[in-house]
């Protein structure tokens, strides 16, 4: 998972207000529900002593957002009364949440985010195509395509000698109203930088449009006859196709980070070589069992890679006053500061995951901390 997303997060200093809830508008009383939960959570806030003008700016979020169709949650994030992030998530919170701390509290979000996989779905006839991406970030982009030739868009049977003539010119219609869709699909491929490509509808076009294209798609490519653009066409088992085979590329990822990592044999195994790792700007990837129920910590500095399991670690660092807090906060900022990865993982994913973390590393060196150290 990539977390330049987060970047705003860290861009300016703390403490921050961090809020999860549940912003679910599927039911009548869904309005005054929301007012309660956040009611609830802003009296936290302030017995946390959270200033007044960073609850109002989350206020404006929680009243202000559009509403989304369904169950869904909110996360919003704000310091010295300005909101940096917020997100929309694509299902309530396990609970709802409200904290005021040093560092914001990142992680239920990352757990709930997941593999992000940038993706293209493209709904494909003889005449054009309906297309949408949706980039790791979660940026939808839409495009409709209708195809230059409109005539004849059918192999027609006249008889006679115009017979092949016909088959032929609507042979040629389709292929150029192919070539306009796999084009648009390319744009939005390389837009979003997708990991997959669906190309669904009429056989034949989808047959066209993956045969054109580029190389470099051609294996991310997954072709269904799934699909109608037809008024009123029943779009469940394309939805259902879609997120299947989104899963799997997120799956994929998991597997590839997982088996990265076994690779290296005896280094980035647990808290204390991750925490040395972030140090010298050395992780890769990191890996983490989700677990929110955690309230280990960690001490910082005012930079990324002042990261320590203890004070005078960052004493001899030079580092003044170091400042105790959420381990998984502290691990998450130093990531970001690095411009490396995490890879969320379930309790079954990496049982045997020593302190439920550990780290892909860019480097290996004769210095680098880990398992078999004695």
């Amino acid at each position: 998972m990539q977390l330049s997303f987060l970047r705003p997060l860290y861009d300016r200093p703390g403490p921050w207000c961090s809020v999860y809830l549940d912003a679910s508008a599927n039911t009548e009383d869904a309005h005054p529900a929301l007012d309660l939960r956040w009611r609830a959570l802003s009296d936290q806030l302030r017995q946390q002593g959270a200033d007044p003008a960073s609850i109002a700016a989350i206020e404006r979020v929680v009243r202000g957002h559009d509403p989304m169709a369904g169950d869904y949650g909110l996360a919003v994030f704000a310091s010295h009364g300005r909101v940096a992030l917020s997100e929309f998530l694509s299902a309530p919170p396990l609970r709802d949440l409200a904290a005021y701390t040093p560092l914001p509290h990142v992680m239920p979000l990352l757990a709930q985010r997941g593999e992000q996989v940038a993706w293209v779905r493209v709904l494909a006839d003889r005449t054009g195509a309906d297309a949408m991406a949706v980039s790791a970030g979660g940026v939808p982009r839409r495009a409709h395509v209708a195809g230059r030739e409109e005539f004849p868009l059918r192999r027609v049977n006249p008889g006679g000698w115009s017979q092949s003539r016909y088959q032929r010119a609507a042979m040629e219609a389709w292929h150029h109203n192919a070539g306009d869709v796999t084009a648009a699909t390319v744009e939005l491929a390389e837009k979003v930088g997708a990991e997959v490509v669906v190309v669904a509808g009429d056989v034949r076009a989808t047959g066209m449009i993956a045969a054109q294209m580029p190389e470099r798609w051609q294996d991310l490519v997954v072709r269904t006859d799934a699909g109608s653009r037809a008024g009123g066409a029943d779009s469940t088992l394309l939805d259902d196709l879609t997120v299947q085979t989104i899963a799997e590329v997120a799956d994929q990822r998991i597997t590839a980070a997982l088996d990265r990592f076994g690779m290296q044999e005896d280094v980035g195994a647990g808290l204390d070589a991750v925490v040395s790792a972030l140090q010298r700007n050395q992780v890769d990837t990191m890996l983490i069992v989700d677990d929110p129920s955690a309230t280990g910590e960690l001490w910082i500095g005012p930079d990324a890679t002042e990261i320590a399991t203890d004070p005078g670690q960052l004493t001899a660092m030079s580092v003044p006053d170091p400042e105790k807090v959420r381990a998984d906060a502290a691990l998450v900022r130093a990531l970001v500061g690095t411009d490396a990865e995490l890879t969320v993982l379930g309790p079954d994913e990496a049982p045997d995951l020593t302190d439920g973390v550990g780290a892909v590393l860019r480097y290996v060196d004769a210095s680098t901390p880990g398992r078999g150290d004695g």
